[in-house]
């Protein structure tokens, strides 16, 4: 109950400040909208050019890209980590957040919340209902849970990605490089796996699992049981845990590390 009552009153002052600068709000929310319908388009351009990708028919990549929008959405809503460097270990807030006895990184991520990136899961859901329609697919009560089953999964693996990734900025002086990097290899995900090489594939499947934030999870409602994709997307609350314990591990040994502001 601590930690809820918590999260209630971190939404209350957000709320207060965006009702203060309510066109910021908006303007965010446009914006993102925005930028993923760009790519969006450009999904449909490539398919002006090509019948398939990989196999994968022109609604079959957009509702892989629609799932990939829903966990994607609902990550940057409570893990908008891109500035703690320089917040919290260059400026030094890391030793303010010690200070208090709630569990370090969920403070961190309730002072980041970000719910205007939620509309990028609304704006996600309604491609995938639109491209659903499309191939005719049926929908049954064991979709709906496999879909939230599937977004949590996937949450947890972004989740756990970037706070590890986050956490080297407790071991290395400029990790600002990183982030970017990670984020435009996140994007991988999206498409067909199978247009990848051998390597590419292992490493957004085992190693940086990626393809299980988009292509695998939304295979298995698109039952690609010919590549095995539709069977693998059930690991994908399994891969979530690990990939969020392992996030979890490196986060908590970096904050030992951590002797305050300057060091």
């Amino acid at each position: 109950m601590f930690y809820w009552s918590l999260c209630v009153e971190y939404m209350k002052n957000y709320a207060k400040t965006r009702l203060t600068y309510r066109m910021d709000f908006w303007i965010e929310v446009l914006s993102d909208i925005l930028f993923q319908g760009l790519n969006l388009i450009f999904i449909l351009i490539v398919f002006q050019h090509t019948p398939s990708l990989g196999g994968w028919s022109q609604a079959e990549v957009v509702f892989v890209y629609g799932f990939f929008m829903i966990p994607y959405g609902v990550f940057g809503t409570f893990f908008n980590l891109w500035n703690f460097s320089e917040r919290y270990i260059v400026k030094g807030e890391m030793d303010r957040i010690l200070t208090r006895p709630a569990y370090n990184l969920y403070q961190i991520v309730l002072e980041n919340i970000d719910p205007p990136s939620i509309f990028g899961s609304v704006f996600g859901a309604v491609i995938m209902i639109i491209s659903w329609s499309q191939l005719g697919l049926p929908f049954e009560a064991l979709d709906a849970l496999m879909l939230v089953v599937f977004t949590l999964g996937a949450v947890l693996i972004y989740a756990g990605l970037y706070t590890a990734l986050t956490a080297i900025s407790f071991y290395s002086d400029a990790p600002t490089g990183i982030l970017p990097l990670m984020w435009n290899i996140q994007n991988y995900g999206r498409y067909p796996i199978n247009i990848y090489n051998k390597m590419i594939r292992f490493l957004l499947t085992w190693l940086l699992p990626f393809a299980f934030v988009g292509v695998i999870p939304a295979s298995y409602f698109l039952d690609r049981h010919e590549d095995g994709l539709s069977t693998l997307a059930l690991f994908t609350p399994v891969v979530g845990i690990v990939v969020l314990v392992i996030g979890l591990t490196i986060w908590n040994h970096g904050v030992k590390r951590y002797r305050g502001a300057g060091s």
